[in-house]
């Protein structure tokens, strides 16, 4: 039968270490998606296929807790950016980024910074479009020896379309929703003889949602090259801009309970609580990036690859910063916050990796030896609101809808900073087989972290101090994974892992005089796993953790200005995940994790015992496709999210939600397939996602989404 929705298959094309490499992203990442090659979903990372490569290792064979996220699982569910892709991976919660950028807890961690495109780091604050991706890899577990610094809960890696040498293909979509959103995408593939190929992605994006006066548009292009040096060399040079711009908005306020902690403001889920004119964000990125690979021998081949993106980035807003009190259904005021900030970023990164395979002894090896480097440049500042009425930057004003906003403007900089962070990294892993039965993954990776800080304001405020601040980190970290197969089918693995983050941060913000002293804050994964493919095209895996994070800093929820200092956190939890084809007919991609995060003391307060921030303690997840006939299929899906505490001072509890989507295709011709995607189809309401105790999101209601895909 041919079905219009093409169900996942299985084909071993990865090698030993390279599946942990690719987990790191330093494998030798070509697109998945190639014509020549079947679509592998779910089941392999990015790793290129080389018909040399004797030693296979799929997924059932690395000890880590991982998921995938095709792009052909992304245009079913017609998703729209990361959160769409992370609410349905185990483990992972979505917050709110303050309207402006994509942020996420991943065990109990949260992170703005743990991005990255094809292995290297894209940490700037912004939203990711979808438009050229491959597939979304999301490595829950601190991962340091693959990735460096940061990592403490997990990360995501985006893996991008590339050119393909030997074919021409295109494809363009168009779809709407009945918000007005809309969204244009175009991929066109061109061989260019037996050694060139070029491949052009890109999209258009106007935004709109049920919230009153949010819009927004962006767009993106993404040109790829590909030659072919000889039968062993592939040289691929990329070009991405993007530009986004939109209304920042932070959701709703919370009320307060006479009894318990708050709750998030029911009855405006469409009220805009801020200024339609001065609450914007902007971004313009450009990322070039060049990379080699070559095959030295049937046994070892390298890599090497060099980016350079530069970011600008703005946004400002007003905001909710104080819980409201409802009396009969409704209040009379409502308090107000704000801000301007402005950053850019440079970033220069290098990354080379060696992949060898070997046999000592009879014992087969395969050593991974790579290097990475990297220059970030990050200018950044920030200026209060000021409102006239008052001279300060909050106000009280009485409550409207919509909100009549008095007059305000903004203080001088309250923080000019600039920094330059210099980082040099090595690393070593080997995984050998000791029996037949039992596997070892073994690794250290050493990383140098320089960071120089020249504060504007300190250097000017008359004081002692000259505001140059400085910082060198030197730390080694390990990775050890254990693997036992009773059968080809079977792996039952152990594993330990480490990873730090700097003092100064994943934005390279917070480095002070106070705290110059202060070491890493670090993370240590313990985890036990099982994996096993029932079929060739059905696997169940599964994991139980502990996460231990050492002390770190939060925002004061009494003065979002300030800082307070938390003495760690533990996050032990368990995560189930099976994807594949139950019958011919009918697929299936579900998962669910139980989470139960511990903050081991609140500065300040000494809260002990309370929950870490954003930290649903069930998660559970469904996507299914089932082919009615060759022209006609069906998608059901449902997501459950548990309550959580916004911070971790659990002051504010977001409510418990399960929501329905579902969608149907299809195939009218060859060349063209029409999709109806329907979310939260029984119109509840709920609050998906927060910042803060008193920014937290309101969820969309019942709407539809028509696409239209047209292929050449």
């Amino acid at each position: 039968m041919n079905h219009p929705y093409p169900l996942p298959r299985r084909r071993s094309l990865a090698l030993g270490v390279a599946a942990a490499l690719a987990c790191g992203g330093n494998a030798l990442a070509q697109a998945n998606d190639e014509v020549d090659e079947i679509i592998v979903q779910g089941r392999y990372l990015s790793i290129d296929k080389v018909n040399s490569v004797k030693t296979p290792t799929p997924i059932v064979n690395i000890p880590q807790s991982l998921s995938i996220m095709t792009s052909q699982q992304i245009q079913d569910q017609a998703m729209q950016n990361m959160g769409d892709v992370l609410r349905y991976t185990p483990g992972v919660a979505v917050s709110q980024g303050e309207g402006h950028r994509d942020a996420i807890i991943i065990r109990g961690i949260q992170t703005t910074a743990d991005f990255f495109i094809d292995g290297v780091r894209d940490d700037v604050q912004y939203y990711r479009p979808l438009y050229n991706v491959s597939q979304v890899e999301v490595l829950r577990g601190s991962n340091a020896l693959l990735f460096g610094r940061g990592g403490g809960g997990g990360v995501i890696n985006r893996v991008q379309k590339k050119a393909q040498i030997g074919t021409s293909f295109g494809s363009v979509s168009a779809g709407a929703d009945n918000f007005g959103a809309n969204t244009t995408t175009l991929d066109v593939n061109l061989d260019a003889g037996e050694h060139n190929a070029f491949r052009v992605n890109a999209y258009y994006q106007q935004l709109d949602n049920h919230r009153d006066f949010f819009d927004g548009e962006g767009y993106a292009f993404n040109p790829t090259w590909r030659l072919q040096l000889d039968s062993g060399t592939t040289f691929d040079v990329s070009y991405e801009y993007v530009n986004d711009d939109r209304v920042v908005d932070r959701g709703v306020p919370s009320q307060a309970v006479a009894a318990g902690p708050g709750v998030p403001l029911e009855g405006y889920p469409d009220t805009f609580f801020g200024s339609p004119d001065q609450n914007f964000t902007t971004l313009e990125a450009n990322i070039i990036r060049a990379r080699v690979d070559h095959n030295f021998s049937d046994s070892m081949r390298g890599n090497v690859t060099l980016q350079y993106a530069d970011y600008d980035k703005l946004y400002q807003n007003l905001y909710p910063s104080d819980t409201v009190v409802v009396s009969n259904g409704s209040f009379d005021t409502v308090e107000l916050d704000g801000y301007r900030d402005p950053t850019t970023r440079e970033n220069l990164i290098g990354q080379a990796n060696l992949v060898w395979d070997f046999d000592t002894a009879g014992m087969m090896h395969t050593l991974l030896i790579g290097a990475e480097f990297g220059d970030q440049q990050t200018a950044n500042s920030r200026q209060d609101n000021v409102f006239a009425a008052n001279g300060e930057d909050q106000l009280v004003i009485p409550f409207s809808d919509p909100l009549d906003i008095p007059g305000f403007g903004f203080t001088n900089l309250v923080r000019d900073r600039e920094s330059d962070v210099q980082f040099s990294s090595f690393y070593v892993q080997d995984q050998f087989d000791l029996t037949e039965q039992f596997k070892l993954v073994a690794g250290l990776r050493l990383d140098e972290f320089d960071i120089n800080v020249f504060d504007r304001i300190e250097q000017n405020d008359g004081d002692a101090v000259d505001g140059n601040f400085s910082r060198k980190d030197s730390e080694v970290t390990p990775r050890l994974g254990f693997i036992y197969k009773p059968a080809d089918s079977i792996s039952i693995y152990a594993s330990y892992s480490e990873t730090f983050l700097p003092q100064s941060g994943d934005q390279f913000l917070t480095l002070s005089l106070d705290s110059e002293s202060t070491r890493p804050q670090f993370f240590e994964n313990r985890e036990i796993g099982f994996k096993w493919d029932l079929r060739p095209d059905l696997a169940l895996t599964t994991a139980v953790f502990e996460l231990e994070r050492e002390s770190y800093t939060s925002v004061d929820p009494e003065d979002q200005d300030q800082l307070i200092v938390i003495d760690g956190s533990t996050t032990r939890g368990f995560e189930v995940q099976l994807v594949g084809n139950l019958t011919d007919s009918l697929s299936i991609s579900t998962g669910y994790s139980y989470l139960d995060g511990e903050v081991e003391r609140e500065g300040g307060g000494g809260d002990a015992g309370n929950r870490t921030r954003q930290t649903p303690e069930n998660m559970f997840s469904l996507w299914s496709n089932y082919t009615l006939s060759e022209r006609l299929a069906f998608g059901l899906g449902a997501t459950y999210q548990d309550s959580f505490f916004v911070r971790e001072d659990n002051d504010v509890e977001v409510p418990s939600f399960f929501r329905v989507d579902a969608a149907a295709f299809y195939t009218v011709s060859d060349n063209l397939r029409l999709q109806l995607n329907v979310e939260n189809l029984f119109d509840e309401d709920y609050f998906p996602d927060a910042h803060s105790n008193t920014n937290i999101t309101t969820g969309r209601p019942l709407n539809a989404r028509l696409t239209a895909v047209v292929s050449f």
